[in-house]
């Protein structure tokens, strides 16, 4: 699949200037009752497919002088139990990052709550436990996180879009947090 995305890039644009791997979101719960497939799943999604799409597209991106985002996430930096794969993976990624930067421009951006369909359904969930209002679940969700507002998918858009720019072009295995400030952790 990652060569046949290569070639279809390559055939419509002529060249790879930017990899962006932002896959999706693995299974949280309890350590002990998640399994081996919740792993393996997890690591393949998310680890896998960067190693796999940077490994596939790097002639490009060294001969267009292009460069790679890694979208992890806070829980790489600051684990918890329930996000115990989520937050390896993360932390995995955030690895590869620095260990692709020795080979060209690599970073990554940690996003924290954004306002996507998961935290949506978090937050419906959250509002169906304790039979509150939606609203008053997001409000609640805010207050627990210490952290003023969700942020906005444009911000963490942003943020890659800086990452590419040639305003970057001095950043090399950097880690960014756009994560309104949730990210205590040096």
């Amino acid at each position: 699949m990652v060569q046949t995305l290569r070639a279809r890039t390559v055939a419509r644009v002529g060249h790879i200037d930017l990899v962006v791997n932002n896959a999706g979101a693995t299974k949280c719960g309890d350590f002990l009752a998640l399994t081996e497939q919740d792993w393996s799943e997890g690591f393949a999604l998310k680890f896998f497919g960067a190693v796999r799409l940077c490994r596939a597209a790097w002639p490009h991106l060294v001969a267009s002088r292009g460069s790679v985002v890694n979208i992890a996430g806070v829980g790489g930096r600051t684990g918890s139990a329930e996000f115990a794969i989520g937050g390896s993976v993360n932390a995995a990624l955030l690895n590869l990052t620095k260990c692709l930067a020795d080979r060209g421009r690599v970073n990554a951006i940690n996003p924290g709550s954004i306002r996507t369909d998961r935290l949506a359904a978090r937050i419906r969930r959250l509002a169906e436990e304790q039979g509150i209002p939606e609203g008053e679940a997001a409000r609640q969700m805010v207050e627990r996180l210490g952290i003023a507002r969700f942020g906005e998918p444009c911000e963490v858009a942003d943020a890659v879009a800086f990452l590419a720019s040639e305003r970057a072009a001095y950043l090399q295995g950097a880690v960014l947090d756009v994560d309104g400030g949730l990210t205590r952790t040096l």
